[in-house]
This record gives C-alpha cells, sequence and structure tokens, in this order.
C-alpha cells in the first residue's frame, strides 16, 4: 500500500506553504503530493489568501522537489481547453523529470465557474467534453514524433497538430479518473485511465465501485487499473490529539471515525488494511491543515512502515 498526500489549496494557501507540505511528504517517504483543482473555496469560512493554480503550483514543486510524485485529484475538464492541457502536463513533466500524473474529471463546483467566467455546461455536455478531452490528450502524448494528430468530435476539432512537447515519461504520463458513477465513469477508466480512484466513500461502497470497474476492464479485454481511495486523515496518539486536530479541521469526531480514517495509528493502519482487502494498493489522506506538519511525522512513523 503506497500513502499519498493530499491537500485542498482553495481553502486558502499560498506557494510556499503548499511547498512546505510537499518537501516535508518528500523527507518522510510519501509517494506522492497531489493537490485539488480549485478557484474558489468550498464551503463557508475565512477565504485566507484565496486559491492558486494547480499546474501553476505543480510546475514550481517539479523543480523545488526532486523525487516525489505530483499530481491532481482532479483536474475539470471546463478549466482548460485540452491542446493547452496536453501541453502544460507534458512540460511539467519534463521539469519534474517524469513525476507526474493527471487526474481527470467532468467538474462539479458551479459557483467557481460562476464567480472566474468559466463556462459550465450541463452535465451531459461535461462528461461529453470529458471523453473527448481524454481522446486528445492520449493521442497528442502517443502520436510518434514526426507525425501529426487530428481529431473531430462534437465539442472540440485538432487538425495536423505536432503534437509537441511530448512527456517525460513514455508512453504518457499516468491518467486517474475518480468518482462512483454507475456507468460512464467504468466504461472511461476501461478505456483510458491507469487508475482509478473512490472518493471519501465507505468501504462497501467503494467495494461496489471497485466492482463496477473490474467488469468494465474485463468487458474491455484489459488487466484491471490501479485501484484507490481518498479519505480525510486525523491521526493523534491519543483521543485528545484525535480530538484536538479534528476540531482545527471543524469535523465532527463521531463522523469522520466513521467515514474517514481518523483515531490513533493502530485503528487507521487497520482501516487502511481493509481497504487494501478490497484491492486499493493507494490511499490519498486528504489533509485538511496545512500547518500541522507535525501530523505528517506521526503518519510517517507510525503508519508508513505498517502498510
Amino acid at each position: 500500500m503506497k500513502l499519498r498526500i493530499f491537500t485542498e489549496p482553495q481553502q486558502g494557501a499560498t506557494y510556499d506553504e503548499l511547498l512546505a507540505v510537499a518537501l516535508a511528504a518528500e523527507r518522510l517517504g510519501f509517494d506522492a503530493f497531489f493537490r485539488s483543482d480549485h478557484y474558489m473555496r468550498i464551503g463557508p469560512g475565512d477565504p485566507g489568501p484565496g486559491s492558486t493554480d494547480a499546474w501553476t503550483t505543480l510546475a514550481g514543486l517539479a523543480r523545488d522537489t526532486t523525487t516525489i510524485r505530483l499530481g491532481t485529484l482532479v483536474t475539470p475538464v471546463t478549466f482548460r481547453l485540452p491542446g493547452p492541457l496536453a501541453i502544460s502536463v507534458a512540460q511539467v513533466d519534463q521539469m519534474s523529470g517524469g513525476r507526474v500524473e493527471l487526474g481527470l474529471g467532468t467538474g462539479w463546483y458551479d459557483a467557481e465557474h460562476t464567480a472566474y467566467g468559466i463556462p459550465f455546461p450541463p452535465i451531459g455536455e461535461r462528461f461529453g467534453r470529458f471523453e473527448e478531452q481524454l481522446e486528445i490528450l492520449v493521442g497528442l502524448w502517443t502520436t510518434p514524433e514526426g507525425e501529426t494528430f487530428s481529431f473531430e468530435g462534437a465539442h472540440y476539432r485538432l487538425a495536423d497538430s505536432l503534437a509537441l512537447p511530448k512527456p517525460a515519461q513514455s508512453p504518457k504520463p499516468p491518467i486517474i479518473i475518480g468518482g462512483t458513477g454507475a456507468t460512464r465513469t467504468p466504461r472511461l477508466v476501461a478505456r483510458f485511465a491507469d487508475e482509478y480512484n473512490v472518493p471519501f466513500r465507505t468501504l462497501e461502497d467503494t467495494s461496489e465501485a471497485f466492482d463496477r470497474v473490474r467488469k468494465a476492464c474485463e468487458a474491455e479485454g484489459r488487466e484491471p487499473v490501479v485501484f484507490s481511495a481518498a479519505q480525510t486523515v486525523c491521526v493523534g496518539a491519543d483521543d485528545a490529539e484525535i480530538a484536538r486536530r479534528a476540531g482545527v479541521i471543524g469535523q465532527d469526531l463521531a463522523a469522520l471515525r466513521a467515514t474517514g480514517l481518523a483515531g490513533t495509528p493502530a485503528e487507521v493502519a487497520e482501516k487502511i488494511g481493509r481497504f487494501a482487502e478490497l484491492g486499493a494498493e493507494r490511499i490519498y489522506l486528504q489533509v485538511l491543515d496545512l500547518d500541522d506538519l507535525e501530523h505528517l511525522e506521526l503518519i510517517a512513523d507510525e503508519l508508513l512502515t505498517h502498510v
């Protein structure tokens, strides 16, 4: 089981704060540092300095870190056109020496689109754009050098693209698709994804979602993808420390124990083991208090060696 650190900078974080977490995660031996891709705080509260751009952040981290893998959970297709997105991801992959992964999704937070003038079409159209963007990204990255790539779809048209630059990873950076949709999501995972992520769901819901994707992969004639889950994390040496950390992030501890990864290291390790039994190979630990680097140290010391 690989443990990855997952942050939510739209709740208010500067690049320097994210860099501190990424460097700590790298030093402590976590497998990856991921961030969300949002432009506005979700829910009430102090927005702090506001959000930061995901791919600008990852470009900086590509140069300011050396070994840890970097990525998004997840980039909405509404934010960027597929051609420029392919260029951005390929460039950051080059800058990092081949450490980038792309989580891609349909987008869901309509308020941030309104706030920043980004069109937000209905869900059916967003899924159509999602599928076409996946085809275009894979097509651009895997077109042999010296050849061109063209695409004609309902939403995007590319003609005689040089399909450059190429990413450092060959044939392409890993693509992550998440969500628990029953029909379209498994089909797209089976066609395009290297990893399938179930975010913030119970063990039962996660098991059902994994099974749907297994069946879709079988229908597509391919081996199952890597399975992963994202869970809010709140670990403490004792009940008082756990409660303190839950209070800082505004979470109800009883609910967090039931729906996330909250408790002592032994409790959390046991629950991670249950995700492993379902087939999960990676857990994204959603860290909401970016100032609490001692939290990361505790997780590294008490969990990394046991999972």
